[in-house]
């Protein structure tokens, strides 16, 4: 046994496929997602229909949103040794802001 591969351990580079794909989640699925769930969250708040049913589907919705914001947005751009508040900046654009768009979006269709 050699103890000289023991103690460097060989640190495994990410290949292009790793990088675009999270880009593609960062930059599409993610905002698209988000848009969607912050038009159906505002239609579940003014609708004035409130049954379990679409109560838990909603609860069910802002917590996928909020796994899908943090497992593949916030940590991985973590794992790409990104500045904490860059990766918050992340969040930001490509959950927060779609979310609220979403949801003015709604708004201003139930103004119609």
């Amino acid at each position: 046994m050699n103890p000289v591969s023991q103690s460097s351990p060989v640190e495994a580079h990410p290949g292009w496929w790793h990088t675009v794909s999270h880009d593609i989640v960062r930059f599409v699925v993610a905002p698209v997602v988000l848009l969607l769930s912050g038009f159906f969250t505002a239609n579940f708040l003014f609708s004035d229909s409130y049954t379990w049913s679409r109560t838990i589907r909603t609860l069910a919705l802002m917590l996928t949103v909020l796994i899908l914001s943090r497992e593949f947005v916030y940590k991985e751009q973590l794992s790409r040794h990104i500045a904490l508040d860059r990766a918050w900046l992340a969040v930001l654009y490509s959950c927060v802001i779609p979310y609220v768009i979403g949801m003015a979006v709604m708004v201003a269709l139930w103004a119609l």
